[in-house]
């Protein structure tokens, strides 16, 4: 048996924006019309906010695998990577296991690749300014995804270490922001990419006409995103049994009274499809909970094998 080795070098090297987005985009048009099969993430608490999770799926058709990975959100202070694992992938035909791609850096590429195809689906035709709440690796991952579905012309930069903000602001062209407040002002796309464990965003701070990609909180604990702001917003899932199990913002408002399952109004597969409405007018505030699936890394491991 031969089994290919995919390293993060090599991701990094290969898979670009501009083919990932696709990728990514159709997958999820794959898994809303029920050609994929995934499970609930499992989830292993280890401890200090740290987690050992497993991401089950099938491609129909073609291959079956798991992500293993682990996330450490601490390790982004010291350098180093916040998800870090193997995406195990099999032969459909034979039941043979055919690769073994790194995760981080496919993890890294396809969640700001998934947030910049919601963002062209679901933000304003005329939306050019950026914000982003976050400086780890996604921060920069959305800045530079971002970028190449919209001519933006301002983005800012919010995180709870100043110096961090600056010089990711710096690497990025783009403008640090002391507080949360100053980085949304005037925004039309906004990135929540933290590890915040209380909602950071609220109504009062969020125009009319923006669009929201949450990302940060990928299990239920942890919000980015506060009660009075989920309620107002047309609320666009990755994956509606996901969302509606460990979507944190959403599970928020839900305890609170606030609203039920029927706010969720589906998926953003639904909206690439063209088959559920998007964005219905220029004040709506649309949002997209990004909660990772297991479909966008077996396509983006799937090209890489089949090219490389």
């Amino acid at each position: 048996m031969t089994v290919r080795m995919i390293g993060a070098e090599e991701v990094n090297a290969h898979l670009t924006y501009d083919i990932c987005i696709p990728l990514v985009r159709d997958a999820m048009i794959a898994l809303s019309a029920g050609r994929t099969q995934q499970l609930l993430r499992g989830i292993i608490p280890l401890g200090d906010g740290n987690a050992f999770g497993v991401m089950p799926g099938a491609m129909d058709g073609g291959v079956f695998g798991a992500k293993l990975v682990s996330v450490y959100p601490g390790n982004v202070a010291r350098g180093g990577l916040s998800h870090q694992g193997v995406i195990a992938v099999f032969d459909r035909e034979s039941g043979a296991l055919a690769a073994i791609v790194d995760a981080g850096s496919v993890t890294g590429i396809r969640t700001a690749a998934a947030s910049a195809a919601a963002t062209q689906a679901l933000a304003r035709d005329d939306a050019s300014r950026l914000a982003v709440l976050g400086t780890g690796e996604q921060a920069r991952r959305h800045v530079e995804a971002i970028r190449t579905v919209r001519p933006l012309t301002r983005v800012t930069i919010w995180g709870r270490d100043a110096k961090r903000a600056g010089r990711l602001a710096g690497d990025l062209d783009a403008e640090p922001c002391a507080t949360v407040d100053a980085a949304v002002a005037d925004a039309d796309v906004i990135c929540t990419v933290t590890g915040a464990p209380e909602p950071i965003l609220s109504l009062a701070q969020v125009r009319d006409g923006t669009h929201i990609n949450a990302v940060g909180s990928s299990y239920a604990g942890p919000a980015e995103i506060a009660n009075d702001l989920a309620v107002r917003v047309r609320f666009f899932a990755d994956h509606r049994e996901s969302v509606l199990n460990q979507g944190a913002e959403f599970l928020r408002a839900k305890a609170a009274g606030l609203i039920d399952d029927t706010h969720v109004l589906g998926e953003i597969g639904e909206v690439f499809a063209g088959s559920l409405a998007g964005r219905e007018s220029a004040r709506d505030i649309t949002l997209y909970k990004s909660l990772g699936s297991i479909v966008q890394d077996l396509a983006c491991a799937t090209w890489l094998c089949s090219t490389r």
